[in-house]
């Protein structure tokens, strides 16, 4: 460029060297002409540097104050695709798309200032229309002479790789947060390095108070981090580094203990152990519906119970009823028959107690709608006929059962239904009970 520069001037003719001095007006033309100058020693500058520019791998454009470009290196034609003929004496800014353009010039003024700028990105168009990302490093080494230094590598791969990484980043930080499940991971100190929105609705933390600020191990009760890392290690439990889901309990911020089933694991690199992880399902709800149905399990037990306890009873008060009715009614009727001072009067008083006594016991289980035990002998339990006939009065058995106990009713003195004195007598003048017939229902309660 320099030598350029040099064969573009005529070269002037030879004058006579005068002893005289040089008249005034010569010296001020030579002074009034410094743009020429600083532009031919900025040339100078960048000559002496050229041989640099091009042995480096980076791509290397000289501009001046205004963005002209004045030095294009090897590797700058490589990476644009465009030769350096065509390069020198464009602005760079036509080479940057628009929106990064006014960027550029700031840069320019900012280096020309004397300021260091750090490492940035800038997108260069190249001769096949597309555009590659290139990381930018300025320098101020020719800044006396008024250019700027642009020295820049291509980082498009780079660039494209570290988007997909944040993306796939992003959206895996998206995924651990919108799991039910509580995770946490913790290097090998006790650093809490994770701790999602599950871990937060389970223990009661948010994740800024617990990362980097509480150890892994508080957030258990005592000793049982340390036994997590033992089974771990063990191997018995779902293989070395691998802990399948097991019952546990978490200390939540208040220092509640939570039920939860955790599966855990542990990260290695190059077969280093470097972290672990946790994944937590909060058991509380699932406890919750459990009893809830366990209760309802137990009454629905209960019911069935009392129905087969409630359908037995009246089954049986039906049935005993009737034998016991005819044992009252031929006991009544042997009373009738006898003497006043027959010897088997007193049997027959016996016979009367017991039997209303039974009636009263057959019409408590017509009464039965529930089922209430008691101790007994031997620590076992029997049916409490007070407690579950207690408050059924008129609402027991229906029917021929509830009939039936009525007509057993305590203190009643019966007789077989229609029984009388007018069968047939012996020979001593004695009626024959086998002779007692029914005349019709008894109406006497």
């Amino acid at each position: 460029l320099l030598r350029a520069a040099h064969a573009a001037r005529p070269t002037p003719a030879p004058k006579p060297v005068s002893s005289e001095a040089p008249p005034a007006s010569r010296l001020r033309a030579r002074r009034s002409s410094p743009p020429q100058f600083d532009a031919e020693r900025r040339l100078r500058s960048i000559d002496s540097l050229s041989e640099h520019f091009d042995a480096a791998g980076d791509g290397v454009f000289v501009v001046d104050e205004t963005g002209c470009i004045l030095f294009v290196s090897r590797a700058a034609e490589a990476m644009t695709g465009i030769a350096s003929r065509d390069l020198v004496g464009a602005a760079l800014p036509d080479i940057v798309p628009g929106a990064e353009r006014a960027g550029v010039t700031d840069v320019i003024a900012n280096v020309l200032s004397g300021e260091n700028l750090e490492p940035f990105d800038m997108t260069l168009r190249t001769a096949a229309g597309s555009n590659i990302t290139v990381s930018v490093t300025t320098s101020t080494v020719l800044r006396q002479t008024g250019a700027v230094v642009f020295s820049f590598r291509d980082v498009s791969a780079r660039r494209a790789l570290e988007a997909e990484l944040r993306q796939t980043k992003d959206f895996l930080e998206r995924l651990i947060d919108s799991t039910v499940d509580g995770i946490i991971a913790a290097d090998l100190r006790g650093n809490v390095i994770l701790f999602n929105a599950g871990a937060e609705r389970i223990y009661g933390y948010r994740a800024e108070e617990v990362i980097g600020r509480v150890p892994v191990w508080e957030l258990y009760p005592q000793g049982a981090a340390r036994d997590v890392m033992q089974m771990l290690r063990s191997g018995e439990y779902g293989g070395a580094g691998r802990l399948e889901q097991t019952r546990w309990e978490v200390l939540g911020k208040q220092g509640e203990v939570v039920p939860v089933n955790m599966s855990a694991s542990l990260i290695y690199e190059d077969d280093r152990e470097i972290a672990s992880v946790g994944v937590f399902s909060d058991l509380r709800e699932r406890l919750r519906m459990e009893e809830r149905l366990l209760v309802a399990q137990e009454q629905l037990e209960r019911r069935e119970s009392q129905a087969v306890v409630a359908g037995v009873a009246g089954a049986a008060a039906h049935e005993l009823n009737q034998p016991l009715t005819s044992i009252m009614g031929y006991t009544s009727l042997i009373r009738r028959q006898s003497d006043a001072e027959a010897p088997h009067l007193r049997a027959l008083d016996i016979i009367e107690e017991e039997t209303e006594r039974m009636a009263e016991i057959v019409k408590k289980i017509g009464r039965i709608t529930r089922f209430e035990t008691k101790a007994y002998v031997g620590g076992a339990s029997i049916l409490d006929l007070e407690r579950s006939a207690a408050g059924t009065e008129g609402h027991g058995l229906t029917g021929a059962a509830a009939d039936d106990v009525s007509a057993g009713d305590a203190g009643a003195t019966r007789e077989p239904e229609g029984a009388e004195r007018g069968g047939d007598t012996g020979s001593d003048g004695a009626q024959n009970p086998g002779d007692v017939h029914r005349a019709g229902p008894d109406t006497r309660s």
